[in-house]
């Protein structure tokens, strides 16, 4: 009776099978999927299960990596699991910031990187292996660094009013050393230009560093350099400070002048994870950093570095990016700056 059945219907037995070894199939794969989020919502219960990873674009030793060391020996023991730092600097910080924008959004890599790389770099660079609001979820800023505006102790301004009256007098005979062509302090000096309306000429060098050896040797007149670049020049007397890049002056040396609102800048590094993490675990991150940013010992080590530390919320960095990545595009258009 069976087979009848199926010879009217124009079905062999191997079909009814197939057919049920299909349903079969398919049964099973929607209970696999059904059971996916309650997989995913358990592994992120469960976070962290494993190491973490840290990604520094930039080179081993500098203000960036060192934060982000610090931040990752302060997390160790809060999570219970190794975190991990790797450099994996190049193209001006863009190779490594790309890496975690393709990275896996499971809460095991992040990037902690300079402001100048994340907000600087999509207006300098005609392209750019990422997208800084659409491959990324903002976690928090760590720390600033202010930026000072140094001379060599024999030039003649000792105010920025001085060195004003003075570039007004020398039109286009006041040179400025740079780390090299769009980088934060190269820019500084082009705000600088418009906003007193004065002619300085651009050096670049290849690194801050060559540029403020320079200026103490007395190669060139002046430079902005970060505060833990310059600061020691400034100590011993080889250079002397014109003023800090804010409008209020800096718990790090309060007694310098700052610059003003025209030429402020905050120098930030912050932590980003790849777009699409799951909330809790950016919410648990967060927290857990905000507390080793908040212990004594953190805010003593920032300071060795010339730097502070900042209290930020997920919410409010990402509110802040836009206009911050508008205001260094319009910057880096009018300094002319740009790499192919």
């Amino acid at each position: 009776m069976k087979f009848d059945v199926v010879a009217r219907t124009g079905r062999s037995s191997t079909a009814v099978f197939f057919f049920k070894r299909r349903w079969l199939v398919v049964a099973a794969g929607a209970a696999v999927l059904a059971g996916a989020p309650q997989a995913w919502a358990q592994a992120v219960g469960n976070w962290p299960a494993k190491p973490i990873t840290f990604i520094v674009p930039q080179a081993p030793g500098g203000a960036n990596d060192v934060i982000a060391r610090a931040v990752a020996q302060g997390l160790e023991n809060s999570l219970g699991q190794p975190v991990v730092v790797e450099n994996r600097p190049g193209a001006n910080g863009n190779l490594g910031t790309s890496q975690v924008a393709r990275a896996a959004a499971d809460g095991y890599t992040f990037l902690v990187t300079a402001q100048s790389a994340y907000t600087i770099n999509p207006a300098l660079y005609t392209t750019v292996p990422f997208d800084p609001l659409k491959d990324f979820t903002p976690i928090m800023q760590l720390a600033v660094a202010p930026y000072l505006l140094v001379v060599n102790p024999r030039f003649p301004a000792k105010t920025l009013d001085e060195l004003v009256a003075y570039a007004k007098a020398h039109p286009g005979k006041v040179e400025y050393a740079s780390a090299g062509n769009g980088t934060l302090n190269h820019l500084l000096g082009e705000m600088l230009k418009k906003q007193k309306k004065i002619e300085l000429l651009h050096v670049p060098y290849k690194g801050a560093s060559a540029a403020a050896t320079d200026v103490v040797a007395g190669q060139l007149p002046m430079t902005f350099g970060s505060f833990p670049g310059v600061m020691p020049f400034v100590t011993s007397g080889k250079l002397r400070v014109l003023g800090v890049a804010s409008d209020k002056p800096t718990q790090l040396a309060p007694d310098i002048a700052p610059l003003g609102k025209d030429l402020a800048v905050t120098s930030w590094y912050g932590l980003f994870a790849p777009a699409g993490t799951p909330d809790a675990i950016v919410t648990r991150l967060h927290a857990a950093i905000a507390k080793v940013m908040a212990t004594p010992a953190m805010a003593e080590r920032l300071k060795g570095l010339g730097a502070e530390p900042v209290q930020s919320d997920p919410r409010s960095f990402k509110a802040a990016l836009p206009a911050e990545l508008a205001y260094w595009k319009q910057v880096v258009q009018d300094s002319g700056a740009h790499i192919d």
